[in-house]
Order: structure tokens, then sequence, then C-alpha cells
């Protein structure tokens, strides 16, 4: 299992939530992708929204998270 946090460098919100991504890639992979850098990625994941958390698990999309959320509520995705 891993993450998938779709930001870029002029996004408001990504900005707050990098340090929580951070604290969350201490107990999980966290892959960070620049949307404007791998647009192609971004395109695959239909991202209409920055930031975009996706947990993956054996390569299939298991839950999507719009905006900002707490370190927990990604933690406890993974249960």
């Amino acid at each position: 299992m891993k993450y998938l946090y779709f930001s870029a460098k002029w996004c408001g919100p990504c900005k707050s939530l990098a340090p929580i991504m951070n604290q969350v890639g201490q107990s999980i992979e966290v892959q960070k992708i620049d949307v404007d850098k791998q647009s192609d990625l971004a395109s695959q994941y239909n991202i209409r929204s920055v930031p975009t958390v996706i947990l993956i698990k054996a390569g299939m999309e298991v839950k999507r998270f719009n905006g900002v959320q707490s370190a927990s509520t990604y933690l406890n995705a993974l249960k």
C-alpha cells in the first residue's frame, strides 16, 4: 500500500498538507506528484483538484481524499 499525493507548487492548501503527508510518510510510503510536471499521471488518475491523495493497494485505488485532511484521517484509512 502507498499514498499518491497530487499537488502543485502554486497551491496554497498543498503547502499546508505537505507537513501532514511527511508525518504520514513515517508509517506508509507517500509518493508526491507535481501535477504540472507529471500531467500524464494526473490525467491517468482523473485529478480535477489539488491537493488530492489516493490510497493505492495492489495497484488499485482504494480511497481518495480531496483537500486537506488530518494525519489521523490518512492513517485510519489504512485499517
